[in-house]
């Protein structure tokens, strides 16, 4: 996966904002895979049952074009999307316009424009936070939590299959494991969730696997999926901030 892989690999490296090629150059396509993902609702449940957010306060840090927050906004208080790409800011303004419990902020994931303590629940889903190099964002996100908050963060499981070997194999420097210690050495438990990806139209799969993957490995993708669907593995990684000292 390009915009996966290759920002899991720039988190490195200073610099402010990692680019998505995926949803940045094809926010249309991307917008059917948006539609085809997880279509039986398992990250949803999984989220929900880790870190319950009706009537709360949440912040979805890097939003993209908003997809995700009108989901929030049917239960939630109060959701805030927090996106540095312009264009993709624009769009998530205009999808969310008729939520009075919505709004949209221009900003990146290490300075988050939000007070301290705003938020209950700081949710990323395959947005900035691959691993090493996501520190600054880590640390913002505990700013802006109440004591007792959650961030939950929704990435892609490289060892589960089949995804996961088409995205090591776009990437061979990509390490999953190193990931999984790494957020598990910063305290997040971790909960692997399977979903499943289904299109209406065999032309859109193709398409979202063609901007999710380098030529190569998006043409052996689609030689192997038969039909409309396959499943996608994902890891959940969650840390709450304490609700005080331990004494």
């Amino acid at each position: 996966m390009r915009g996966f892989v290759r920002a899991a690999l720039n988190a490195v490296r200073p610099v402010e904002v990692v680019p998505s090629p995926n949803i940045w150059h094809w926010p249309d396509v991307y917008e059917v895979e948006n539609r085809a993902q997880d279509v039986h609702g398992a990250i949803w449940s999984a989220l929900s049952e880790e870190c319950p957010f009706d009537g709360r306060d949440v912040v979805d840090v890097g939003c993209g074009d908003g997809f995700h927050l009108p989901l929030f906004a049917s239960s939630a208080r109060s959701v805030v999307g927090v996106e540095p790409h312009p264009p993709l800011v624009v769009r998530a303004k205009h999808r969310t316009a008729g939520l009075p419990n919505v709004r949209v902020a221009a900003g990146p994931a290490q300075r988050l424009p939000l007070d301290d303590g705003c938020a209950d629940l700081v949710h990323a889903r395959t947005a900035y936070f691959f691993g090493p190099g996501c520190e600054p964002g880590l640390r913002e996100a505990d700013r802006v939590l109440r004591p007792g908050g959650a961030l939950a963060i929704v990435d892609l499981d490289g060892l589960a299959e089949p995804y996961g070997p088409w995205l090591r194999a776009d990437e061979p420097r990509y390490d999953p494991v190193a990931v999984e210690r790494f957020f598990a050495d910063n305290g997040f438990s971790l909960r692997r969730v399977t979903a499943q990806w289904r299109f209406e139209k065999r032309e859109d799969l193709e398409s979202v696997l063609r901007i999710e993957f380098s030529a190569e490995v998006a043409e052996r993708a689609i030689a192997s999926v038969d039909g409309l669907s396959f499943p996608v593995g994902y890891r959940l990684h969650v840390r709450r901030k304490p609700k005080g000292l331990i004494v």
